[in-house]
């Protein structure tokens, strides 16, 4: 049976699930029209901060009808369970979050994998989201990107990380606490090159949404003089010239023995030939002809 404190004598579904609902970065006027009924009507609603969904429901002239509980990091596991139980009791179970959606750098993922385990009904109601508008407004290449969420706070831990993004063709976003921007943002600029472009999108949607854009070294000094507020970071994929470099693959003498160390390890001269050209971001015949050449080369 779900626990007493969270299922309803009388849920006011039929059918029990758990609706994930994306709440305002920070102008209530984004607030959808399906959260404002969710909020309304939802058995329960579990909160990352209690006092915020309030301070958002009165913004909105909403009167929470169902159960409110607690549902943050610390007692994520737990509470997942009792979530579900709830919906497997037939509560129509709504999870928010301080802002954005649920799961995304936020609570949300372990109710959600709980509600799979068990075979509960999942769905969203999509709205508001920091990655989505700080790539729209970063002004950079947004045709394929990737979410990073908080790099490491331990230098050589955050470091790994941005070594391992060095090859990263695909757009990045960041999230970053403002007391921490400075650190990250050098840190970037030292792993991926100060000339890299990107943003800072500070506040969106809020009184004194700021968007910073330009390399990450004029970043780093823009930040020097301290940041308020929450910050979402977006910086440009690596380009064809530096992914060669970070896969060392600069010359055609490199694409030879790229193509040669495939060979090797058992894969056909054609198929390595596209893999290595792939890689390099220049055409097959580019990378054939340097094999040939290096061939006829061989004494």
């Amino acid at each position: 049976m779900p626990p007493a404190d969270l299922n309803p004598e009388e849920s006011r579904s039929a059918t029990g699930r758990i609706v994930l609902a994306a709440t305002p970065l920070g102008n209530v006027g984004d607030a959808s029209a399906r959260l404002v009924e969710l909020l309304q009507t939802a058995d329960v609603i579990a909160a990352e901060d209690t006092r915020r969904l309030r301070r958002l429901a009165d913004g909105l002239g909403v009167e929470l009808a169902g159960r409110v509980v607690s549902y943050y990091d610390a007692n994520e596991r737990q509470r997942a369970v009792e979530l579900v139980d709830a919906a497997l009791g037939g509560a129509v179970v709504l999870v928010v979050t301080d802002a954005g959606m649920p799961s995304v750098s936020d609570p949300g993922y372990r109710v959600v994998a709980e509600a799979v385990a068990r075979g509960v009904a999942i769905t969203a109601a999509p709205g508001p989201s920091a990655v989505l508008m700080a790539l729209a407004v970063s002004g950079l290449p947004v045709d394929r990107f990737c979410f990073e969420g908080f790099l490491p706070r331990k230098a050589g831990e955050r470091q790994s990380r941005i070594d391992e993004l060095r090859a990263e063709p695909r757009t990045m976003v960041f999230f970053e606490a403002p007391h921490r921007l400075e650190a990250m943002l050098t840190a970037l600029a030292a792993g991926l090159g100060p000339d890299r472009p990107a943003a800072v999108c500070r506040e969106l949607t809020k009184t004194y949404e700021e968007v910073i854009r330009g390399s990450l070294e004029s970043l780093v000094s823009w930040a020097a003089d301290g940041v308020r507020g929450e910050c979402t970071v977006v910086v440009t994929g690596a380009s064809a010239g530096e992914l060669r470099a970070a896969r060392g693959l600069v010359t055609p003498q490199d694409w030879v023995r790229a193509v040669r160390l495939r060979e090797e390890r058992g894969q056909d001269r054609k198929s390595a030939i596209a893999e290595v050209a792939r890689e390099v971001g220049v055409g097959r015949r580019e990378v054939y002809d340097a094999v040939i050449q290096a061939k006829a080369a061989q004494p």
